[in-house]
């Protein structure tokens, strides 16, 4: 099976030698369609850079991303803004709605923008508002909204175009526990059910534990991967492995993640 996603040999510097920061020192790696992936890793790691050049908010200094073959940095225009809108969706952690619409339109905005017909986006709404629980918040205002409620309406929002990968960006770090697992019981269903590959960011244990592979990186490269056996390994054990590597590698995730 062919990758979804392939980062090769990406690197992003900022400042000048000797201050010089590597945020992205050459890091390589691959998605396969349908896999749900995190990335975890301690603040400075280069986390937020890397998802950051696979969105196109920043643009690395070499390497290569390439999503279902093309080549990223060589889209422009038209066929950058397809890319942005279309074949990516972005969830961030503190959700970037649009504070004077309503749940209803800021999840219609990109469908708006790219030209669905009405029908076509009422189906997709029906559908995504549904499963996310949002029904009851369709009309509301962000400030009226739960921030549990805030970031399923985001997750449509990305979701409601049918992108081939989701970018989530810390996604529960501004959740409490019970939101934080709800959020993530719905994008595993998501993955599971829908085949939707997510590429998650995160420094929560409990959120990463929904992946089934996880990345760990520092200094801008990867230095340890772990896998969920699917069929054996339960969430749980999944989870105190990576407990269990974290308090390796350092003495707890303040050290690590």
């Amino acid at each position: 099976m062919d990758s979804l996603l392939k980062i090769e040999s990406l690197k992003k510097y900022y400042g000048k030698k000797p201050n010089q920061t590597k945020a992205l020192d050459g890091i390589s790696f691959q998605v396969m369609p349908g896999e749900f992936l995190g990335i975890m890793g301690s603040s400075g790691s280069g986390k937020s850079t890397l998802l950051n050049c696979i969105a196109t908010v920043i643009k690395p200094d070499s390497g290569t991303i390439e999503l279902q073959g093309k080549e990223i940095q060589a889209l422009k225009g038209a066929k950058l803004a397809q890319y942005r809108g279309r074949e990516i969706g972005y969830l961030f952690q503190n959700f970037e709605l649009l504070d004077n619409l309503t749940g209803r339109e800021n999840i219609m905005v990109p469908l708006s923008i790219h030209g669905v017909s009405e029908d076509e986006s009422r189906n997709r709404l029906e559908k995504l508002s549904s499963y996310l629980e949002i029904d009851n918040v369709l009309d509301k205002f962000p400030s009226q909204m739960s921030g549990g409620q805030r970031q399923r309406v985001a997750a449509a929002r990305a979701l409601i175009l049918n992108p081939g990968i989701i970018l989530a960006d810390e996604p529960t770090g501004a959740l409490d526990s019970r939101n934080a697992k709800a959020l993530m019981e719905k994008l595993l269903g998501l993955n599971r059910d829908d085949n939707t590959t997510i590429l998650m960011v995160t420094h929560d244990s409990n959120a990463a534990s929904f992946c089934k592979r996880i990345l760990f990186i520092q200094d801008g490269r990867i230095f340890h991967e772990l896998r969920r056996d699917m069929e054996r390994e339960s969430q749980q054990e999944f989870y105190e492995r990576i407990l269990k590597l974290m308090a390796q590698m350092g003495g707890g995730s303040a050290n690590v993640l």
